[in-house]
């Protein structure tokens, strides 16, 4: 019974449906593990109670027969979705003490789908970040481990993907802005994809910036994130920009057959500082796409080096207009004033307190790119470089390229510190592979696919169409299946 928390979402599904195992079971089995798993710094709010309530009552709805594929599922909630009574801080001091009255509209379809919140789990501060070291818990840390190091889980989702890969739940919510889901589960030998923007609400997740934001499932398999990414999706009429198109059934869409499918490998994606065992796994990711039958073409996508810039102009300008309502007035963390001072200084010594470093440092230079004198030369230049890069992707698709491979990060986990004092732009170009399908709206997926000569696990990326998540996760299944990813870390925590 110990090792129930090590199934995958479909395996526990099944085993539920033939009352093998019960929802109160494997909760407990995970609630146990998360208690013994304090090292890892994964799950900032824990939820027994609630866990525990959900799961009995999944366990009804499954004896009835009303047992949606998510029902019973014990999960994890990255903390910059709003959970109704439940601390909600975006891993922020600023929310010290942030309870919403309200639920995002993804945690809500996940719980009406019966799955079990076991609580939530740590991140980079307002998700700015690539290492979870800008946690106002402290870090998460990476299950994977050598010399006795600890290692980074990626960010800024980086306590979902430690949590996911340690077997702590069965799966996770994360978001990803600039790769925020796919960088941490490359880095801890996860699957996390990130679905086209508008597939899943916005609603109730606390904004970093709007027009990148988007929700998706950390999971053990293809076929997990899959069934969890059905239950996220849907359109919302509270969200402007959630997309009023039907959702597929992702998993009836894995048959793993790719023949005559098309990879793009875009030769822009070759970068310098890329190790040499990231070029050879991309190598043998092109290998097995084409063994399975795919027709592997050389692809341009040109804008690709200006990706990077364009994203640090957007996403800084669009957090400062976001991150402006923290101010201490009606919730969250609220200095204390000294005789004589007024509500300038309060706005002021609040936010000094509240933010940390780097979210300080992304509101500067948003602001600054926003700023009369510079909102031309800046942000305008930066907006008409993301639709190049939108518009080397359609061309590509219009080619008859279904799916585009690529690494999914330029490396292993690093070392937790090692890039603490550096140059903050060395940090940023952890991203320099995803950020690219954020501005372009794209879905993409990182899959496991091979460890490095220190046993650390490599992922490879797949970009997909457009509202095209099914054939996306059926390539990434075709991959999956050619890897044989099997590895899991050896425990120490």
């Amino acid at each position: 019974m110990s090792d129930l928390n090590k199934l995958t979402i479909a395996e526990a599904r099944d085993a539920l449906k033939k009352g093998d195992v019960t929802s109160v079971e494997l909760t407990q089995a995970c609630l146990t593990a998360i208690d013994g798993a304090d090292a890892l710094g994964a799950f900032v709010h824990k939820t027994p109670e609630i866990a525990l309530e959900r799961a009995a009552t999944a366990d009804e709805r499954i004896k009835s027969g009303d047992a949606p594929a998510m029902c019973g599922i014990p999960v994890g909630i990255k903390d910059l979705f709003c959970t109704k009574g439940v601390a909600s801080q975006a891993a922020s001091n600023i929310l010290e003490g942030f309870k919403p009255e309200y639920e995002s509209t993804v945690s809500g379809k996940l719980a009406d789908a019966g799955a079990v919140m076991l609580g939530k789990l740590n991140m980079d501060e307002f998700a700015m970040g690539s290492s979870n070291e800008t946690s106002a818990y402290g870090n998460a840390v990476n299950p994977w481990k050598v010399d006795d190091r600890n290692l980074t889980p990626g960010g800024s989702s980086g306590g979902s993907a430690s949590a996911v890969a340690a077997d702590l739940c069965l799966a996770a919510t994360g978001t990803d802005t600039g790769g925020s889901i796919r960088q941490p589960a490359a880095l801890t030998g996860t699957v996390g994809i990130k679905p086209t923007y508008g597939r899943c609400s916005r609603w109730g997740i606390i904004a970093f910036a709007s027009s990148l934001d988007q929700a998706g499932p950390m999971t053990k398999t293809v076929r997990d994130a899959a069934i969890m990414l059905e239950a996220m999706s849907g359109h919302d009429e509270k969200d402007s920009t959630s997309a009023d198109l039907a959702v597929p059934n992702f998993e009836a869409m894995l048959t793993g057959d790719i023949r005559g499918k098309v990879i793009g490998i875009p030769r822009e994606y070759r970068v310098d500082g890329m190790s040499d065992e990231i070029e050879a796994l991309w190598q043998t990711g092109r290998k097995m796409l084409e063994d399975a039958g795919a027709r592997i073409v050389d692809i341009s996508l040109p804008h690709t080096k200006y990706a990077l810039p364009a994203y640090y102009v957007i996403a800084p300008a669009e957090a400062s207009s976001n991150l402006a309502r923290y101010d201490g007035v009606r919730y969250g963390h609220r200095a204390k004033l000294g005789r004589g001072e007024g509500i300038v200084d309060m706005y002021e010594k609040t936010r000094a307190e509240g933010f940390g470093p780097e979210v300080q440092r992304r509101i500067m230079v948003g602001t600054y790119v926003l700023s009369a004198g510079f909102y031309d030369a800046y942000y305008n230049r930066a907006r008409r470089v993301r639709a190049l890069i939108k518009r080397d992707f359609d061309e590509a698709f219009a080619q008859g390229v279904d799916a585009i491979l690529t690494p999914a990060t330029p490396g292993a986990a690093f070392g937790l510190g090692s890039m603490a004092d550096a140059d903050p732009v060395e940090m940023y170009l952890q991203d320099v592979f995803t950020v690219t399908v954020n501005l372009a709206g794209l879905p993409g997926i990182s899959v496991p696919a091979g460890l490095d000569k220190q046993g650390l696990p490599l992922g490879l990326q797949l970009i997909g169409k457009p509202w095209e998540e099914g054939d996306l996760l059926n390539t990434a299944y075709a991959l999956e299946q050619a890897a044989g990813f099997v590895s899991k870390p050896e425990k120490w925590w």
